[in-house]
């Protein structure tokens, strides 16, 4: 949202939250507001049955992301000490769980305009929780996860222990450095890495990780789906072994890779990335294209990026172990068992 269109509706997400309450009553809603040192975006009146009187000041920030989150509630806080009767509010569009995790340890409040609040003073205690995120902040999650930053986001996540300067992880990922800057901003906004003398460095890659793959879908990829006689290993390695003479980039994923690095589950679909598909590839392989009972799925990669810290195991090559995560968490049910056999053989141990 626009920071205009938020604070034109943090009032009446502030309202509504204590719509409904009998013994709690508005007296007063004020924008841009000075009492003393306090600069506050929001000032609203409150009485309570008993002619107790309580006073909001709200921080108004245009995303909820914990960076913005830890900034108003420092901001608050010191304003507390000036106003005992004060209780401090985090305003935004949608405030993520990190976010309100830090507002209710500091004794914060927060309302976003989605509907979801915690407020906790004297004898009121809201609390309302799960509603979606109308806004979803598109643009940021095309950014964070697009091709060319999901590159960066391969390297650290595959080198987690390193600190990182700008133009080293630039070339490292094959991408621009103002590429990795945004990136950097995306991160730092949601507190997933931590910034230093020698450069920055990805403090929770774990969080990083789930978050995209709840963002990921192997459907990216062009995926073209063929059928073959011959056993799971047999089709494996005649397909490796076509890429390899016609010099077609490739790397095995899905089940295909993750019994050979991570083995948990055995499913049945050949899985791989093919930068070209040919007639001549298929002809060696010996694949027939079908439209069902496929027990092969090729893919011509989104971006050449899946193909980062590919591996040669059992001589093929499969990809990375993030990359092998992703693809098989989307796949529900088995896929996702598989997927945490690769996170606990292989993920926990770069980590």
């Amino acid at each position: 949202m626009k920071e205009a269109d938020i604070r034109k509706r943090a009032p009446d997400a502030i309202r509504a939250c204590f719509s409904g309450v009998p013994f709690i009553r508005v007296k007063q809603v004020r924008q841009n507001q000075r009492r003393g040192s306090i600069q506050a975006d929001l000032l609203i009146d409150l009485e309570l049955d008993g002619g107790s009187l309580w006073q909001i000041v709200a921080e108004i920030k245009t995303n909820g992301q914990p960076r913005m989150a830890r900034e108003a509630v420092n901001q608050l806080l010191r304003w507390q000490k000036e106003l005992p009767a004060m209780y401090g509010m985090f305003v935004a569009p949608f405030i993520s769980l990190d976010s309100a995790q830090i507002c209710e340890g500091e004794g914060i409040g927060y309302a976003d305009i989605a509907g979801n609040c915690r407020i906790s003073f004297d004898r009121v205690f809201l609390s309302r929780t799960g509603l979606r995120n109308p806004f979803a902040e598109k643009r940021d999650l095309r950014s964070l996860y697009a091709p060319k930053s999901s590159r960066v986001l391969r390297v650290l996540l595959m080198r987690a222990s390193e600190s990182w300067k700008t133009q080293a992880l630039s070339r490292e990922a094959g991408v621009s450095i103002g590429q990795v800057a945004n990136v950097r901003k995306l991160l730092r906004d949601r507190e997933w890495i931590a910034e230093s003398d020698p450069g920055f460095k990805l403090t929770n890659p774990q969080r990083l990780l789930a978050a995209w793959s709840e963002n990921y879908t192997f459907r990216k990829n062009v995926v073209r789906d063929f059928y073959s006689l011959k056993g799971q290993e047999e089709v494996e390695e005649d397909l490796a072994r076509a890429c390899e003479q016609l010099d077609v980039p490739y790397a095995f994923s899905g089940f295909s890779a993750a019994r050979r690095v991570a083995p948990a589950v055995r499913g049945q679909r050949v899985m791989a990335y093919v930068s070209t598909i040919s007639e001549g590839l298929l002809q060696r392989a010996g694949l027939k294209e079908v439209a069902s009972g496929a027990n092969v799925s090729l893919m011509v990669p989104y971006d050449e990026g899946v193909y980062y810290k590919a591996r040669q195991v059992d001589s093929l090559k499969v990809v990375c172990p993030v990359q092998l995560y992703l693809d098989l968490k989307g796949d529900k049910g088995r896929g996702e068992e598989a997927a945490e056999a690769v996170w606990k053989q292989e993920l926990s141990l770069l980590w």
